[in-house]
């Protein structure tokens, strides 16, 4: 109890300090979703469109699932140097393969007959996709946002190590220090932002997919 009466008192006396945090925490996380979508979604539907190029961007993308978050921050770092941009770099890499990953598989197990069908009707590519592939693929691809939401949001905390900003700076600051409180006060708001974000895009992917159930 004194631990988290400490943190509250901490939390009191730094309230800006923990407001800037929390925005550029915010502002981190949700402009690499934003981009890692931007990127992933159209290179995945170009990747059911080429084979050779698939395999190459697959490879590429498993690639980078397999390096650790601190790991991308630390290869960034050299090349583009420290602060919020080189943070944002390195979370957009990590956001972007399982929203790729599962664009490219909603649509490439639609069955082929329910494409042939549609062909049949006249409907042009672009009609294709934008009315039958992305809507069947969308609970796929969703449930691929979902998951980088939670990774970039628990991931950010890493991007204090190369001068991002965030939330991870109580975490680190708190650790090199010994101030639990000060680590409470950064590691309880990561926790509860990827609870949230998981049960927001759990929502959504079951508002938009309601015919799925039906």
């Amino acid at each position: 109890m004194n631990l988290i009466k400490n943190a509250l008192t901490y939390l009191a006396e730094h309230q800006n300090e923990f407001g800037d945090a929390i925005a550029t925490h915010l502002l981190l996380s949700g402009t690499s979703l934003l981009i890692g979508l931007v990127i992933s979604i159209p290179f995945g539907i170009l990747c059911t469109r080429n084979e050779r190029l698939s395999t190459i961007i697959m490879s590429t993308v498993n690639t980078f699932r397999v390096i650790p978050s601190l790991a991308i921050l630390i290869i960034v770092m050299p090349i583009l140097g420290t602060g919020f941009i080189p943070a944002l770099i390195a979370l957009c890499v990590l956001a972007c393969p399982p929203i790729l990953i599962n664009t490219f598989l909603g649509i490439k197990r639609i069955d082929r007959e329910v494409l042939e069908s549609a062909q049949g009707m006249g409907m042009t590519r672009k009609q294709i996709l934008v009315k039958i592939e992305l809507p069947i693929a969308l609970p796929l691809i969703l449930s691929g946002v979902r998951t980088a939401s939670v990774e970039i949001i628990s991931s950010a905390t890493l991007a204090a190590f190369i001068g991002g900003g965030g939330l991870g700076t109580f975490i680190i600051s708190g650790l090199s220090m010994y101030n639990f409180s000060m680590l409470l006060v950064g590691a309880v708001p990561v926790a509860l932002l990827a609870i949230v974000s998981e049960l927001l895009f759990g929502l959504v992917e079951r508002t938009f997919t309601k015919y799925k159930r039906a």
